[in-house]
C-alpha cells in the first residue's frame, strides 16, 4: 500500500469485548461480577438500536483481557477504550454515547494501572 492510498474501511465501525473469563481456582474474574448478563443486554441493546452488523457494531466475547483487577471490564475497538462497569445501566449509557454516539463514557474508564 503506497502512503497516498487511504486505508481500506473497516468491516465493522466499532467492536465492544466483554470478558467473560472465569478462573476456577478462585480468583477474581469478571465472570464473577455477571459479566455475560451485561454481555447480553448489550448485544440486546445494539440489536434493537439498529445499530449491529456490517459497518456498523459488533458485540463480542472475550476470554481474559488481562484486566481482572478492574473488572468487570469490556474493550471498544477501534479507539482501545476501556471500560469497567457495574450494572446494566452503565452498558446502556456506553451504548447510547459511544457506540451510537462516538462519545467516551469518562466516569466508566478503567483506569490505566489496573490489570490482573
Amino acid at each position: 500500500m503506497s502512503e497516498t492510498t487511504p486505508p481500506a474501511p473497516s468491516y465493522f465501525e466499532r467492536h465492544i469485548f466483554f470478558c467473560l473469563n472465569e478462573r476456577k481456582n478462585g480468583e477474581a474474574c469478571c465472570a464473577n461480577f455477571q459479566a455475560q448478563e451485561a454481555f447480553d443486554h448489550c448485544k440486546a441493546l445494539v440489536r434493537e438500536a439498529g445499530i449491529s452488523g456490517p459497518g456498523q457494531v459488533r458485540v463480542n466475547k472475550a476470554g481474559c483481557l488481562d484486566r481482572c483487577a478492574a473488572g468487570p471490564v469490556a474493550v471498544v475497538y477501534p479507539e482501545a477504550v476501556w471500560y469497567s462497569y457495574v450494572d446494566t445501566a452503565d452498558i446502556d449509557e456506553i451504548v447510547e454515547s459511544h457506540l451510537k454516539n462516538g462519545k467516551v463514557v469518562e466516569r466508566l474508564l478503567t483506569p490505566q494501572h489496573l490489570g490482573r
